[in-house]
């Protein structure tokens, strides 16, 4: 890349990056059907002009918000995975819960029940949300690799399908705590609770 081109794409970039963190303030105060791209311009500071050069519509800008949402916290958990102390002797029934748990507790439980709304509503977002959900359950698959390989754990089914159980508790309890008015930090104590619960049923004695 020559040097004219590199100050354009971080310019692109912290646009890019603007739109997204006004969106999520946008998205979380007044949902995403209320939400319009004029507020996320205003929010961010820039013209309609600046919000179609990055993103499609409005669901796109939508599904790269939890797109990121959910890489920060996996990147961040892979991170504490790898920096596990192979020394150690956890209770397995909390470590599992505890790390995964917390992997899939990043994003606002009202964002992630507006994204399967939408996806049931529109067929391109359907598309895009069941192949951001298949990458997650590969991450977290990893992440159970991980742990179990550290501590010698062995689960009843395959990690994959472990992962995509917990991928699935994860999205129901979100979507009961968006109906329920319940914060995030309940919602992570409530998705520690019923992974922990998942994990000790799944692991083998």
């Amino acid at each position: 890349m020559d040097a004219e081109a590199r100050p354009a794409t971080r310019s692109r970039e912290n646009t890019r990056t603007r739109l997204l963190d006004a969106a999520a303030e946008v998205f979380a105060e007044v949902g995403l059907d209320a939400a319009s791209v004029e507020a996320v311009c205003d929010r961010a500071g820039f013209s309609r002009g600046a919000f179609y050069s990055n993103f499609a519509s409005k669901g796109e800008l939508f599904l790269a918000l939890v797109e990121r949402s959910s890489g920060e916290k996996l990147d961040a958990v892979a991170d504490r995975v790898r920096a596990l102390d192979r020394s150690a002797q956890p209770d397995p029934a909390s470590l599992v819960p505890e790390i995964v748990g917390v992997s899939l507790a990043g994003m606002e439980p009202r964002l992630v029940s507006e994204l399967r709304a939408q996806a049931i509503r529109d067929e391109r977002i359907a598309a895009a949300y069941l192949t951001l959900q298949d990458g997650i359950v590969e991450r977290v698959r990893r992440i159970v690799d991980d742990i179990t390989a550290v501590y010698e754990l062995r689960f009843r089914i395959p990690a994959v399908e472990v992962a995509r159980l917990m991928v699935d508790l994860a999205d129901a309890t979100c979507e009961r705590s968006a109906i329920e008015g319940a914060d995030e930090a309940e919602t992570t104590r409530r998705l520690h609770e019923r992974i922990g619960q998942l994990a000790t049923a799944l692991l083998v004695d």
